[in-house]
């Protein structure tokens, strides 16, 4: 009976079992395929983007791409402003544009905006930013002081600064009254000082905006860096180069990109200022200011199509190469989607 028993066993048990070793689980029986998920976007997901896209791009549409879509076009013919265009010149107004020395003159004249911009408000404004992030008295009130500047419109700016730096001004006559009438200038009809008193104007009125944005990026910049950094023996100066700016760079750089788009499209506080004529022999014309008197002013609308389309391209292609070498590190950082 024993060896029956025994030998039940023995059939009962696996060859790995026997041979000492483990026996591998059964691979349980194979269901149906998995269905493969569709790829593509439903027909309510389109329906949804479609509906809350649709009137933002309805208005670029019909406030950005159509009117630049027609300036090109009227930029081809010799048009005063009223009826139908019959005058084709093909590309004659921009030979015209791109060989006219005033143009010229503008356009050096954008050029020294954006790079004094750059040079004058962004050191100003990060110097400002970093004191107004510190623990200080009336604060508050100091942000409010330098925002408002800003936000003061551009007629308001303009005639002000311009009836108080005319020759017989205010500030002239601040300065005869010190005993300093040596200093006095003719500061908007100069051509050697009218566009450093043009910068200082955008100064004033533009570096509010810089520094409310450094403050914003500031607020985002972890305490315990500095605090670290502190205990390890840097100094206030030390932790300010090598940590705070550093990671404020995204916004110096956001900023940068709007003060250029902004200095290249100036017009506003240079007409209002120094008007359609001054602006030229006072050496602050711009390309926006070229295109308001050679165009709608000279009653050749056809000719200012063609300028505000030239102003156009250039400002795209800044900003595209702006995009593509300064920016570009940002938007990759900023893209979860994976590899493009």
């Amino acid at each position: 009976m024993a060896s029956i028993s025994e030998d039940a066993h023995r059939a009962h048990r696996s060859p790995v079992d026997q041979a000492g070793g483990v026996a591998p689980v059964a691979a349980p029986p194979a269901g149906p395929p998995a269905r493969r998920r569709t790829s593509g976007v439903g027909w309510r997901t389109r329906a949804e983007i479609a509906l809350l896209a649709g009137p933002a791009l309805g208005v670029f549409l019909a406030f950005v791409i159509f009117p630049v879509v027609m300036a090109a076009y009227y930029g081809f013919f010799s048009w005063q402003g009223y009826g139908p265009p019959t005058e084709f010149v093909g590309l004659r107004n921009y030979v015209t544009i791109l060989t006219d020395p005033t143009f010229h003159d503008a356009l050096r004249h954008n050029a020294f905006i954006v790079v004094m911009s750059l040079v004058l408000q962004g050191p100003v404004a990060v110097l400002l930013a970093l004191l107004l992030n510190r623990p200080l008295r009336g604060r508050s009130v100091i942000r409010v002081l330098i925002f408002v500047p800003y936000v003061i419109s551009e007629v308001v700016v303009g005639t002000g600064w311009s009836l108080m730096l005319a020759t017989n001004g205010a500030l002239n006559d601040l300065l005869a009254k010190v005993g300093l009438d040596g200093l006095a200038q003719e500061w908007l009809s100069d051509p050697d000082v009218a566009i450093w008193t043009l910068m200082g104007i955008i100064t004033w009125k533009y570096v509010g905006f810089a520094v409310i944005l450094f403050l914003a990026g500031l607020q985002g910049i972890p305490e315990e860096l500095s605090e670290a950094a502190s205990i390890d023996g840097a100094s206030y100066w030390q932790v300010q180069r090598r940590i705070t700016l550093p990671l404020l760079g995204p916004t110096v750089r956001i900023w940068a990109f709007l003060s250029i788009i902004g200095s290249l499209q100036l017009f506003d506080l240079v007409y209002i200022i120094w008007g359609q004529y001054v602006a030229s022999t006072a050496g602050t014309s711009t390309m926006a200011t070229y295109m308001v008197v050679n165009g709608r002013n000279a009653g050749s609308y056809g000719y200012g199509n063609a300028v505000a389309v030239v102003l156009f391209v250039i400002s795209l292609v800044i900003a595209l190469l702006y995009q593509r070498f300064v920016l570009r590190r940002d938007t990759d950082g900023a893209i979860t989607g994976g590899k493009r």
